[in-house]
């Protein structure tokens, strides 16, 4: 199952490779909406800590977080465009396990994600981070795991869509209150009771916790979960929604997907 998996793995990064607008959007959508948001939203947050007061700090784990939710969810568009094209019907006829099909497009998508992320962390400097090797490895290891949960959640979606239209509308109606309700813009602290219990029960808030964790010790700002509850919660969502993507996977007939 390993070899087909990494075929298709390798298959979607030389495609993003040849889609350079594929990389300028997802990096630079990011960096100006951390940079807008920040400086405009800057005067007005005042937190104590470490990023007491500035904005464009606290706010640089949840520009990270959109950049994995960005290049995760959409890099499963190409399951549609391969339906399109035959490709992912003549991959349904071979000899491969449907795990393999699943486990190679949430892979491409993960790795796709992920160095997108470590790009975005090379920035971290400009707010004052300062990471360890140690930090570094945890940071892009919580990156990964959370770009794998996502990728495999755009699979489960794609997977029955005829329409990239009809995807950007559904995973939009996912995307914004996913991202909007892990702590990205504001602190779970100061919310709405009710809303706070949305905030908790979205696997997002234990990612952004985990991250802010790492960019900031010590952070007043940064105190939520421990770290291994965040990692242990982010690799359960991931664990839980690949096997919903193979039993998908698995439930679809060739006739299912013209």
């Amino acid at each position: 199952m390993l070899l087909p998996a990494i075929s298709l793995c390798h298959r979607e990064l030389i495609r993003f490779v040849r889609q350079p607008n594929r990389v300028i959007g997802a990096l630079a959508t990011p960096i100006v909406f951390w940079l807008l948001v920040g400086a405009g939203v800057g005067r007005s947050f005042a937190g104590p800590g470490g990023t007491g007061g500035h904005y464009l700090a606290y706010f640089f784990p949840g520009a990270l977080l959109m950049i994995l939710l960005f290049t995760s969810i959409f890099s499963t568009i190409s399951i549609i465009e391969d339906r399109r094209e035959g490709f992912l019907q003549s991959v349904l006829v071979a000899p491969v396990h449907r795990r393999a099909i699943v486990l190679g497009k949430v892979l491409g998508g993960t790795v796709l994600a992920t160095a997108q992320g470590i790009l975005f962390l090379l920035l971290s400097p400009l707010v004052g981070v300062r990471l360890s090797p140690i930090a570094v490895g945890q940071c892009v290891a919580l990156m990964a795991v959370t770009s794998f949960a996502l990728t495999a959640l755009g699979f489960c979606l794609a997977w029955r869509m005829n329409s990239t239209q009809g995807f950007h509308a559904i995973m939009n109606l996912f995307l914004m209150p996913m991202w909007f309700l892990s702590g990205a813009l504001f602190p779970p602290g100061g919310a709405w009771k009710g809303l706070q219990i949305v905030m908790y029960c979205n696997p997002l808030y234990y990612s952004l916790a985990g991250l802010r964790q790492l960019l900031f010790p010590g952070d007043v700002n940064a105190a939520g979960p421990p770290l291994g509850l965040c990692f242990a919660i982010t690799a359960a969502a991931a664990l839980v929604l690949v096997g919903v993507g193979s039993f998908v996977a698995r439930s679809t007939t060739r006739g299912d997907l013209h």
